[in-house]
């Protein structure tokens, strides 16, 4: 299947430590800044979490930190691929680490966010290319429908 990479993305993945955020920025002529770090680190930390979740966050350990901080960086860790974000419904953005790549499950019921493989859609993905000439990309997918518990909760209801 065909993805289109991300924007500036590292030829290598990130090792997940300070080191190789550092390396990356070095390489871009950026510097290492604590407030990027603890904005990385909650995105490994909370999976899948929007700007204002993020921020909280980071206020826990970095009081003065504001959301404008947040979304900047947000915004230079996207481009340099190594952070990356899904709309999942309505409302603001997910974030997630760029190398955990996966399509988005969201229970319209519940709101339960389940991931799956991005092979999941490399029919559709083919199909797309060869009839429209549009390559996909698999990892920002939201895909919407309604979760098994929600599913099992309607059937016993009936």
């Amino acid at each position: 299947m065909e993805t289109r990479p991300a924007p500036e993305a590292t030829a290598e993945p990130a090792d997940g430590g300070p080191s190789a955020l550092r390396r990356t920025l070095h390489q871009r002529g950026l510097r290492m800044t604590p407030q990027r770090q603890l904005v990385l680190d909650a995105v490994r930390d909370l999976g899948h979490a929007t700007p204002e979740q993020i921020c909280t966050r980071v206020q826990s350990a970095a009081p003065a930190v504001n959301i404008t901080t947040v979304y900047r960086t947000l915004d230079l860790l996207e481009r340099i691929g190594l952070v990356r974000h899904t709309h999942l419904g309505h409302g603001a953005p997910t974030y997630s680490e760029q190398e955990h790549q996966h399509v988005h499950l969201v229970c319209h019921s519940c709101g339960k966010v389940t991931e799956s493989p991005t092979d999941l859609m490399d029919g559709l993905a083919a199909r797309l290319l060869a009839e429209s000439d549009f390559v996909l990309d698999p990892s920002h997918v939201a895909l919407s429908g309604r979760c098994r518990g929600c599913r099992d909760e309607e059937e016993e209801q009936s």
